[in-house]
């Protein structure tokens, strides 16, 4: 547990002392709120996020837990509102960052966290999008162990058909925009992105996963194994027998655990203005808090083998999404409570694991008992 969580440990003690210091007692307790919130709001993320981890080698683990961490804090807590709302309300990022210092009242049409939420129709519209997708892809995959049975093995069925998940997902997307945006061709400009990232990100890591097992024409590995700590780990197989991606394959894979991490956190950073529109106390509690803590869990799953264990955690995940990616379109018109997000993740999660236990007391019971004769 020390050697998993104890950068998170060492993190949260710095960051609370940092916010202390900051803004005296009330930061400190708004960042404590604020690292449980991101925490609670994507434990479903860190159950995915190990599902696709586990596929990699230890050193792009390594990757992961140190250049994806500053991506993740600074990257999407820190500067993507930042750029949102410079690009939102045509403001440099100078200007951009002084407004955010401001603090002005939330009611007021020129505050950092007004234009912020001007632009959440646009924001729910490319995660929803990337969110649903990555739900639909799953549940339209015929799989041979199911969770909800009575529901999951119909979709798979229907499934079969060409793109359907494309099709489900560009059919709501035209809905949500027609009924809940007030600007039609912004939100359907921003899904269809989303649409296009999801697509290219996870079409080339397909291809490259391919090739490295050999199913295309580069030799296994890769093009590129340059990456990779040495030759030997391009086909060498983790715990569980699963094969490593190194190389490109790796990469791409790299590439999108952070657009997804990105897609989760994009209800994170909306929901924290209801906390504090203070940028240094969310890049605190949302990032150096939360972030290392949901990465730090999926290490911990990946470790422990937990989704192999708990098998139908990956699948109770995956419903948490797709719930995300509905409340995410619905919020384009209607205004959701973190609290609903954060509690359908963590029922679904629940759900799965209770079920997983059961499950594993089934398989024991139905195992024959070995008894040894006496000499």
């Amino acid at each position: 547990m020390l050697k998993v969580f104890g950068w998170s440990y060492a993190v949260t003690a710095v960051s609370l002392v940092v916010a202390f210091l900051y803004g005296g007692p009330t930061a400190l307790f708004l960042c404590v709120i604020l690292g449980i919130m991101e925490v609670s709001l994507s434990f479903d993320n860190a159950v995915v996020n190990a599902g696709i981890l586990q596929r990699m080698s230890d050193f792009w683990q390594k990757i992961f837990l140190t250049v994806g961490i500053v991506i993740a804090v600074f990257g999407m807590r820190l500067v993507f509102p930042l750029l949102i709302v410079g690009v939102t309300a045509n403001l440099g990022p100078i200007e951009a960052i002084n407004l955010a210092l401001e603090q002005r009242p939330g009611d007021d049409p020129t505050s950092y966290e007004y234009l912020l939420n001007a632009a959440h129709p646009q924001i729910a519209a490319f995660g929803g999008m990337f969110l649903l997708l990555l739900f639909l892809d799953y549940i339209f995959e015929d799989r041979d162990i199911t969770w909800l049975t009575w529901l999951e093995k119909p979709l798979a069925k229907i499934g079969k058909l060409d793109q359907l998940s494309v099709v489900v997902a560009a059919i709501v997307l035209v809905l949500s925009a027609e009924f809940l945006a007030k600007d039609t061709e912004v939100v359907l400009l921003s899904g269809v992105l989303g649409l296009v990232t999801y697509l290219a990100v996870n079409g080339l890591g397909s291809l490259f996963s391919g090739a490295q097992t050999g199913d295309g024409d580069e030799p296994a590995g890769g093009a590129d194994v340059a990456d990779a700590p040495t030759t030997a780990e391009t086909t060498k197989k983790g715990p569980n027998n699963l094969v490593k991606a190194t190389g490109k394959a790796a990469f791409f894979l790299f590439l999108y655990l952070e657009v997804l991490d990105a897609s989760f956190s994009f209800d994170g950073v909306i929901g924290a203005f209801a906390i504090t529109s203070d940028p240094i106390i969310i890049a605190l509690g949302l990032g150096l808090i939360g972030a290392m803590y949901v990465r730090s869990l999926t290490i911990f799953f990946v470790r422990k083998g937990t989704l192999q264990d708990y098998v139908y955690l990956e699948h109770g995940a995956h419903w948490a999404i797709g719930a995300l990616a509905a409340i995410l379109f619905i919020s384009i018109g209607v205004h959701v409570s973190e609290i609903i997000t954060g509690l359908l993740g963590v029922a679904f999660i629940g759900a799965a694991f209770i079920s997983s236990i059961m499950r594993n007391r089934r398989i024991a019971a139905a195992e024959p008992s070995v008894t040894i004769a006496k000499p």
